[in-house]
């Protein structure tokens, strides 16, 4: 009775889980756009230039076109996974490809809907975890495009951290406040000292941000267990990359925001409480 219970939670978490992943999309797809018009506004401000007067572009407006064709998407186009495969991966004007990437993002919000709704129930904890992971699946692939960390989605992340640990979601709250400083401070003490040995820098403080947001959530213990676990997620990353051929040019810079996004959702899929069992090394204080 109970495992049917938690299966049917599961699944209600699942399907809502789809629905949000297609609007990640649209984030991590517009988000930037947005950030280059605000930059390019308030540049044209500062220097005295009139801002260039254009149609209103956010997360909402206007409606999802292809971008090959212009096409307007319809509604019954854009029913999760099960559009792109009635489509055949095809605008239905043009017949262009759309990238698979789009039914990949909505399968991966809906499988961790689904872990959350397991473990937790259709709760206030479980859409807080689902919601670390969805933050964490837009910064993984924004950085993955642009090399920009948005800080609006690493201050959300972090401050639904602290939320979440004041609440009893998560680690305790001292913990959680001393996983987002030290998560900050230790990324920001090694850029300095890289750039003084160096004169480059290594990271950018959108890493700092979003290592400090993970601290938050999954307290101070866990830091060094995050970077080992980021690096493990970089190579993995990277002989992915290899092999479809997209690190040809060795003078592109790789982000490293995408492996800490992915150290953290590993985290989440493992479960935190079974993070130490597995790198019992990691955690050398308990």
């Amino acid at each position: 009775m109970l495992l049917r219970a938690g299966i049917e939670a599961a699944s209600i978490a699942a399907v809502f889980g789809l629905l949000i992943g297609s609007f990640l999309n649209v984030v991590v797809y517009r988000f930037p756009k947005m950030l280059e018009r605000q930059w390019a506004a308030e540049c044209a401000d500062y220097t005295g230039q009139p801002v260039k007067e254009e149609e209103p572009f956010n997360l909402v407006v206007p409606r999802s076109k292809c971008p090959h064709c212009g096409h307007a998407i319809r509604w019954y186009e854009n029913i999760p996974v099960l559009s792109w495969l009635a489509l055949r991966g095809r605008c239905s004007a043009c017949k262009k490809p759309i990238s698979v990437r789009y039914p990949l993002v909505e399968l991966v919000a809906g499988a961790f809907f689904f872990l959350c709704g397991w473990r937790w129930g259709l709760t206030a904890q479980a859409a807080a975890w689902a919601a670390f992971a969805s933050l964490l699946i837009c910064l993984f692939l924004i950085d993955m495009d642009t090399q920009i960390l948005p800080d609006d989605l690493n201050y959300l992340l972090l401050w639904l951290g602290l939320l979440a640990a004041s609440v009893g979601w998560t680690v305790p709250l001292g913990s959680a406040v001393w996983g987002a400083a030290l998560g900050y401070g230790v990324f920001w003490l090694i850029f300095q000292v890289f750039k003084l040995a160096t004169g480059k820098e290594g990271m950018g403080y959108g890493d700092f941000k979003l290592l400090a947001a993970l601290g938050a959530w999954l307290g101070a213990p866990f830091l060094l267990a995050i970077v080992l676990m980021s690096s493990i997620v970089g190579a993995v990353i990277g002989i992915v990359l290899l092999i479809v051929g997209k690190l040809a040019n060795k003078d592109i810079p790789m982000p490293f925001g995408p492996y800490l996004a992915g150290a953290g959702l590993l985290a989440l899929a493992l479960s935190p409480a079974t993070v130490p069992l597995l790198l019992p090394f990691a955690f050398p204080f308990g």
